[in-house]
């Protein structure tokens, strides 16, 4: 039996994708498979992987899947999931490592505990090898996901997708999926997972090794990358709304759609643009009430001070919002 499915896209990444496959044969875990995604990238990292693994004693556990044309990582994830045979799905990104233990102790613990999620933790590497931020999920007691469970994850949660395995059956049945549009599509996977799953458990470690580097699709610059969010979180909305969980977790999900669908358009918007328009801040916000026209009665925006400040500005005294949203970034490293 396969416990976990691993799947990975493959884009361009010569450089990194030999680090990443050794991690992946250090894997502890024996009953596994590696789905490779040939995304018609320009190099030859798909001949490099299978280079490495000839007569390796895990050969027979990578799979190599090539679309007509060019996907994007979203849909090349998309692409895989249907030829998935483990009981749980994972992704990796081919420019990242993994420790050897992470989905050993992931898969023990997701299932002995019957849990859809199970989720470690994340950390930042840089080119030069030095080590950044440790990146958390939020946490509630493991176990089922109750009413309060759930409301509290959906107003904090962040998208780290790779430091999850997911149910395979749990991803079928609730039609999980990335969107065809190539911005916080592991956004919109992430909370549609929460907004589904059942139960949940944690392995409190940094298994997953996040590469920052000149040129991945996190820092590469895209005037028009906010629009194409906006329309993720548009699909997000209706996905809760499809799936009977709007009614219940309205305040939730509008808050949601509040930070991730307008804010931080807003925010991509200014850090992706050399001269950012008033204009498009109230193009930005018209879509906001066209879905949540009500959004100012929010009870967690109420209760957000730093987010109704910035949301002021941006609308009333754009020039200071926009300077204050460029230091947030500065200070943070945060670019939604």
């Amino acid at each position: 039996m396969i416990k976990v499915s691993v799947i990975l896209p493959v884009y361009g990444v010569a450089d990194y994708i030999e680090k990443c496959t050794e991690s992946l044969l250090q894997q502890t875990l024996q009953e596994m498979e590696f789905i490779f995604v040939d995304d018609h990238g320009p190099d030859n990292s798909i001949e490099l992987v299978q280079k490495m693994i000839e007569g390796h004693p895990r050969k027979d556990q990578f799979v190599f899947l090539k679309p007509e044309h060019n996907m994007g990582a979203g849909l090349a994830r998309n692409y895989a999931i249907p030829h998935a045979k483990g009981e749980y799905i994972a992704f990796v990104d081919s420019d990242d490592t993994i420790d050897a233990a992470m989905f050993e102790e992931l898969y023990a613990k997701a299932s002995a505990t019957g849990s859809d999620l199970c989720c470690c933790q994340m950390q930042k590497y840089y080119m030069d090898g030095s080590k950044g931020e440790i990146m958390e999920n939020p946490h509630v007691e493991e176990g089922a996901l109750t009413h309060d469970k759930r409301a509290y994850i959906l107003t904090r949660y962040v998208s780290l997708f790779a430091s999850f395995i997911f149910k395979r059956s749990m991803v079928e049945e609730n039609g999980l999926h990335f969107p065809e549009d190539r911005s916080a599509d592991d956004s919109f996977f992430v909370s549609c997972a929460w907004m589904t799953a059942q139960s949940v458990a944690y392995v409190d470690k940094p298994f997953y090794h996040y590469l920052i580097r000149p040129g991945s699709v996190c820092t590469t610059k895209d005037s028009n990358k906010y629009l194409k969010r906006i329309s993720v979180f548009n699909k997000l909305l209706q996905y809760s709304k499809d799936h009977n969980v709007y009614s219940e977790f309205k305040n939730e999900i509008d808050f949601m759609y509040i930070k991730k669908g307008y804010l931080s358009s807003v925010t991509n918007y200014i850090i992706n643009s050399t001269s950012p328009r008033k204009e498009v801040y109230e193009e930005i916000r018209q879509e906001l009430l066209s879905k949540i026209p009500d959004y100012e009665a929010n009870p967690y925006l109420k209760k957000k001070l730093s987010v109704r400040a910035l949301i002021f500005l941006v609308r009333h005294l754009p020039a200071l919002g926009t300077k204050a949203i460029r230091m947030y970034v500065k200070k943070t490293g945060i670019i939604s």
